[in-house]
Parts: C-alpha cells; structure tokens; sequence
C-alpha cells in the first residue's frame, strides 16, 4: 500500500517541483538578465540540488535503520520545499543590487549571477532531490513481482512534472501571480508532510526487508559514465531546442512550456513502458542499439527546424504557438526523450540492484552530467558553433557511450548511426537559409541574422523579427526632447534594435548611452546605417550591453529623456520587465526632475493596454498619448512634472538642424512642421477612470501581458 501513496506523493512532488523551476527561473531572469545563459545557469543549479540531494539522501538512508524515521525525514524535505516560496523570491531580488557593479555578459558577471542563484535555490533543490531515495527506503528497493521502485518513483515524478509544467505556464500563474503560484505549490508541499507523517505514525520502527529476489547492483564504472553522459546530453539539448525552436514556436512562455512539455511527456512514456518491461529486460543493461538509435534521434530537431521543410508556419507575431508546428516539436523530440525515459532508470537499476543509497549514488552521477549540459550548451556549443553542430556533437556522446559497452566488435551499426547523423547536421540549414544574403552573429544570448536590401532590411533574434526601418523609432527620441523647454544635456536608449533611435537622439548633440541586451545586435549597426562608424566615433556616444533593468540599477547617472522600445511581439517572454511598475520607477530614479520618459506600446488588447497605461501613471504623474505617424502603436511620454502644451512651430524651433533633417530622412512627410503637426493633431485624451475600472497596473509579479492563455481561451 505504502508504494501507492508515494506514487501519488511523487506525482504531485514533481508537479511542485516543475511549478518552482517556471517560476524561479522567471524571478531569476527578472534580477539577472533575459537571457539564455540565465535558462543554462537555473536549470543547472536546480539539477546540482537534485543531484546533491540525491547523494546525501542515499548516505542518510543507509544509516537510518527505521521506517518511521525516514517518513519523517521525508516530511522534513517537503517543509523545507514548502518554505522557498517566501524565501527564493527576496533571495533573488538582493542579489541585482549585490552584483551591480559586474561588466554585463563577462566570465565574472555569470560566475557572481550563478552563485548567488545557488546560494537561493540550491537548499531547496536539495530537499527536493533527497525525497527520492528517502521514498526508496519507504517503500523498499522492490515492488511487486521485482518491478522496478526507480521506475516506479520516476515515472510519478516525470507525470507530476509534466502537469506541473503546462498548468503553471498555462492557468496558475495567469490566474494568481508568480508569488501566488509558489503559495499554492507550497501548500501542496505540506500537505505530502502532513501525509508523510500520518503514514509515519502507522509505520514499523524497523526499515522494510529487502527482496530476496532484487538483483545486486553491477558496480560497472562504464554505467556511471552513461548516467553521466544521458544527464549531460538530454539537458545541453534543451537549451539548444529553446535557441532551435525559437522560429516555430516564436519567443513566447508558451514555447518554454511546451518543449519542456513534450519532453517530459515522451519521457514519462519511455518510464511506464520501462516499469512494464523491467523484470525482462537483461541485467547487462541497455544494448549498443539503443545508443545507435538515440544518436540518430538527437537529430530530428533539426530536421523540424529547417525552413526549406514543406508545410511548416513560422511564427512571426502570432499569440499562440501554431498547431502545426507545436506536432512537429513534439515529433522530433519525442523519439530521444522517450528513449532517456526507458534507459535511465535502466541504467540506475543496474548500479543499484534497487538498493536507495546506490539508487541515489546512481541519481546523483546523472544529475552531475544535468549540471554541465545546460553550461556547456549555453556557454560553449551554442556561440562557438551553433545548433545543428551543437546537436551532433551531443549525439557524439550517445554514440560514444554506446562503443564503450559494445566493445569493438559492436561498433559497426554504431559508426553508422554516427554517419546518419553526421549526414543530417550536414543537410540541414538553420533560419539563415531563408533569406540568400544573410548575415549571421552568435553569442551566449541569441543568434542574430540581418537580411535583406535597402530600406527592406530586418533584423531576427532567435528568428523573431525585432524591427524595421520605420521613421516611428526617429519619433521615439525626438519628441520628448522637442518637448523639453530646456535644452536636454543627456540620454538614454534603452533597446537598441537596428540602431535608429540611438542615431537620432544622437543628432541633438546631447551625452547618448544606448543600452542592449544582445551583444550581435549592435555589431550590425552598419549595415542599417551606413554612417554608422562616424556616430559611433562621436564622443559623446556611446553603446553598453548590458539588460536595460540591470543598468538603471547600477548607474548613479542622472538623464533628461529616457527612450524605451521593449521587443516584439508585447507577449514576447520577459517582456512585461520593460512595461511593469517597477521598471518605470526604476527609470523614475534616473530621470531629472523635468525628465521625459518615451515608451512605445506597438498594440495590445485593451486590457493588456490598460495596464501597461497604469503602471506608468502609478509612477509617472503625467503622461501624454501620441498616434504613430504611420497611424499604429503609441507613443507615450510620461514625466514627474506636466508636459507643457507646445505649437509645431515651437517644437520645430527647439530642434537643431541635424536632428530637423533626420527627422524627415524616411518621410512620410517633407518638412519637419508637416511631420509633427500628423503626430500632435492625433494626441489621445486617456480617461484614467475609465482604466482603473477595467484593469490593475502591470506588475513584476503579474506579467498579464506574457500569461494570457485562459483570458484569450474563453473568449
């Protein structure tokens, strides 16, 4: 009976514990950057701690000799998880101010940044992975007619971690924040306490008899290093399908959930049929077949993501991921992520025999791998050589793993499999094959193309089109300094995009600072503006990459007009940081006292609209509303003190002549006067009222704009 009640316990354990990681890894990338890197150093820290806790939980087990004291200590974990839904959040937000003064994007920003990830997740996480072989010493090493506990415990924990996945990236925290979203895991972390002790009050003081028939864990070195290599591979693959599958699925939470979803689904089915067939299976372990076929599976990724694949949608600014394409992801990693799901408890019966501290030794080994994949993908294989050679050098380690147990006389079907392989990373191409004069950059936080001719030109990150040539970002910068009666010493660029706001603010002859997340976007500046070199030789110019949030909170610089435009679409993952409370008044703090704040809102549902409206007026007690010249988007300029009425012709007179020129560079109209006066005749009257009745202000903890599933589903 005992093994029925931790099954269900581990269901909903790996639904808490999928519930904490979405959230963490939001409140991490809300503190330390949007970025790849952030995905790589979360998820490698929270497989440290399951690793670790793996280990250690082995070790308390073998000296723990009753079954109500390792109930006990199971209870202990859940509590400890129950209590990071208070302290994770606080934990994280003091570390921005604590690693201020690191060069954004260097070796020692990421070196501070994981630490201090560890240090506020790590305990935790190690609670986490120590529930498994506590619930091994619970149930016994064995279950029913020598069906396997390991498969019995992972496949629970894989079902409740799949569930945990879509439900907080669909419904939870949509309907109650990332805070209340932790709230509610936690309280599910307490009941499996509560539970733990009621089954401990009922438990025999003496640890549950092994079975006789358990097989003797193999203590065979070439195991450890496939648990290793699995770990290592499977997690460095996920961060090279997020970069990968980026153009499918587009840059939405959605797209996170669901790549995570299909594998952890396939997953779940690799582990049932495993539990079905493990007192089958051979003792010897996985054969070399089973290495060849997942080399050839790590492959099928690429395969989906190729461009010049017939029928398939891009996503472009859609608001949900197209059905089409969300099949394909499935498809192609479903193969692989099945295949670990059968293989790995495999791999730990034959360390373990079923024993819980080999079990946990055998965890740990495979966690350990879990930690340097996402590193290793994120820092090294995406920058240095991209995807489609990053996903077979990883099948290299499956088909390595499988020649060190064929011996050489087996490795002919598996020199083959690396062939196939080799063949489909050769054939395939990335997004840059769908446009023949493509430029392409890579580093640790996006890949960057530039395509197209002329005034034709766009720029993708990660396959998402950021922008245009659009005289709408000239508008960004110089209204709200035509708008300024005094003359304006200094500014800020918050977005770099193609360049074109950084240019024209610089056209004023003020201090210009344009601060970019993505180091390859800027290197393109001059293939957007041929004059490009020249702004950049200006003194008073200059370009930081660093994330937008992350660089107010550092800088001790006071500026006159603060431009922000947030990327597309407004759904756009970490978006909301650049639209939220916090971030205006972050902005409030560095803006003079008769600063002007520009912020471009491309076009929302009303609603999503409304709040962002909000949050800037909580902060910004006037703002004034502005049609685009192309007559879409708005522009909004907010400050602390009233925006004085003005006259084109006023406005027009506070211009220097460079910046009256840019101004009508791209048209629409010929004179500045013309340009202006479409702008100014189209300002908006917000009825703030009206707004509050019908939406709360955009908060870091209420994202409305990137959680919107279940508002869009019932209408």
């Amino acid at each position: 009976m005992r093994d029925r009640w931790f099954f269900a316990f581990f269901v909903v354990s790996g639904f808490c514990a999928l519930l904490c990681q979405v959230v963490w890894l939001r409140l991490a990338m809300a503190r330390f950057g949007v970025t790849a890197a952030m995905v790589a150093i979360v998820v490698s820290v929270f497989m440290a701690g399951l690793a670790l806790g793996n280990a250690l939980g082995g070790r308390v087990v073998d000296r723990v000799r009753s079954a109500r004291r390792v109930l006990f200590l199971y209870a202990a974990c859940e509590l400890v998880i129950a209590l990071s839904s208070r302290v994770v959040p606080p934990a994280l937000a003091a570390g921005r101010a604590l690693l201020g003064g690191e060069a954004w994007g260097s070796a020692a920003y990421h070196l501070a940044s994981a630490g201090w990830v560890a240090l506020s997740l790590l305990p935790f996480c190690v609670a986490m992975g120590a529930t498994l072989p506590l619930a091994l010493a619970a149930i016994g090493p064995r279950v029913r007619h020598g069906r396997s506990s390991v498969g019995h415990l992972y496949a629970a924990n894989v079902l409740g971690a799949a569930v945990g996945t879509l439900a907080a990236a669909f419904v939870l925290i949509e309907l109650y924040g990332l805070q209340g979203t932790l709230d509610l895991g936690a309280g599910l972390n307490s009941l499996l306490a509560a539970g733990s002790l009621v089954l401990s009050l009922r438990a025999p003081a003496a640890a549950p008899p092994e079975d006789a028939a358990a097989p003797r864990g193999v203590g065979d070195p070439v195991t450890l290093a496939a648990l290793f290599g699995t770990g290592f591979a499977s997690m460095a693959m996920e961060v090279v399908w997020v970069r990968q599958f980026a153009p499918l699925l587009g840059n939405v939470v959605y797209a996170f959930a669901l790549i995570l979803a299909a594998y952890l689904v396939a997953t779940l089915a690799g582990s049932l049929l495993y539990r079905a067939r493990s007192a089958a299976l051979p003792a010897s372990g996985p054969p070399p077949a089973a290495w060849l076929a997942m080399a050839v599976f790590a492959m099928l990724p690429a395969i989906a993501a190729d461009p010049r694949l017939p029928g398939m949608l891009r996503f472009g600014h859609l608001s949900l991921p197209p059905l089409r394409s969300i099949v394909a992801v499935a498809l192609a990693v479903g193969p692989l992520s099945a295949a670990l799901g059968f293989v790995t408890p495999w791999l730990v019966d034959r360390w373990s025999g079923g024993g819980a501290r080999r079990a946990g030794t055998a965890w740990a080994v495979n966690g350990l791998g879990s930690i340097l994949g996402p590193l290793a993908g994120g820092f090294l294989l995406l920058p240095w050589v991209g995807e489609r050679p990053a996903l077979f050098l990883l099948a290299l380690v499956l088909a390595g793993i499988g020649m060190a147990r064929a011996g050489r006389a087996g490795w002919a079907p598996l020199v083959a499999g690396t062939a196939a392989a080799a063949l489909i990373a050769a054939l395939t191409r990335g997004e840059e094959a769908r446009f023949p004069d493509a430029q392409l950059r890579r580093d640790s936080t996006a890949t960057v193309i530039m395509a197209g001719q002329g005034f034709r030109r766009l720029l993708f990150v990660n396959g998402i089109n950021m922008t245009v040539l659009t005289p709408i970002t000239k508008f960004m910068c110089h209204l709200p300094l035509a708008f300024r009666e005094r003359p304006a010493r200094r500014g800020l660029v918050i977005c770099f995009g193609m360049g074109t706001s950084f240019r024209s603010m610089t056209r004023w002859g003020i201090e210009t600072t344009a601060v970019e997340l993505v180091p390859s976007v800027p290197r393109f500046f001059a293939a957007f503006h041929p004059d490009a070199p020249d702004v950049l030789a200006a003194p008073h110019a200059r370009v930081v990459v660093d994330d937008g949030r992350r660089f107010l909170d550092r800088t001790v610089e006071q500026f006159d007009v603060v431009v922000v435009d947030p990327p597309p679409p407004v759904e756009a993952a970490g978006s909301s940081l650049l639209y939220s409370r916090e971030f205006y008044r972050a902005i409030r703090a560095r803006l003079t006292p008769d600063g002007i704040l520009q912020t471009w809102i491309p076009g929302a549902e009303p609603g999503v609209a409304a709040a962002f409206m909000l949050a800037l007026h909580r902060e910004f007690p006037h703002v004034r509303a502005f049609t685009s010249v192309e007559g879409w988007g708005l522009h909004l300029l907010a400050s602390q003190q009233p925006i004085p009425a003005a006259t084109v012709p006023e406005l027009v007179a506070r211009m220097p002549a460079a910046a009256r020129a840019d101004l009508v560079e791209w048209g629409p109209y010929p004179t500045p006067e013309a340009q202006l006066d479409h702008v100014l005749r189209q300002e908006m009257v917000v009825d703030w009222p009206a707004l509050e009745r019908g939406a709360a202000p955009l908060t870091d903890d209420r994202p409305v704009n990137e959680y919107y599933f279940l508002r869009r589903w019932r209408r």
